[in-house]
């Protein structure tokens, strides 16, 4: 197990996917990214270990992001995630926590907000 823990990004809009990995990187944190559900269990199956923050968007190509939610929470708990997604209806907010989501961010948000979050949703599983 490695000593940094990585942040997956599970998003289909690359110029989403590229400026989040962007601003988290220039913060250190180490990224991995893929744009659809299949891919994001494939990596967090083989990588559980090492991820400690799952940033991810609700509207996907195939699976959509409250069934990701679910299988990864059913599989692994520890791993925070937190959806990502334009949708910032109290109804899609409220079906996340339901289905276990760590947090919810509404994509209009700044890259100073987006590290502001992590780093504070970090500190408090650290805790």
């Amino acid at each position: 197990m490695s000593a940094v823990k990585k942040i997956l990004i599970v998003d289909d809009e690359e110029d989403i996917t590229n400026l989040t990995e962007k601003f988290l990187q220039l913060e250190k944190y180490e990224t991995i990214t893929c744009n659809n559900g299949y891919d994001a269990l494939d990596i967090v199956e083989e990588k559980h270990d090492d991820i400690a923050l799952i940033l991810l968007d609700i509207m996907l190509p195939g699976m959509n992001g409250y069934e990701i939610l679910t299988e990864i929470k059913a599989r692994y708990p520890k791993i925070l995630v937190v959806l990502f997604s334009v949708k910032n209806f109290f109804e899609d907010i409220q079906k996340g926590k339901e289905l276990g989501a760590d947090g919810y961010l509404v994509k209009a948000i700044s890259g100073n907000e987006i590290i502001a979050y992590v780093k504070n949703i970090l500190k408090k599983k650290n805790n």
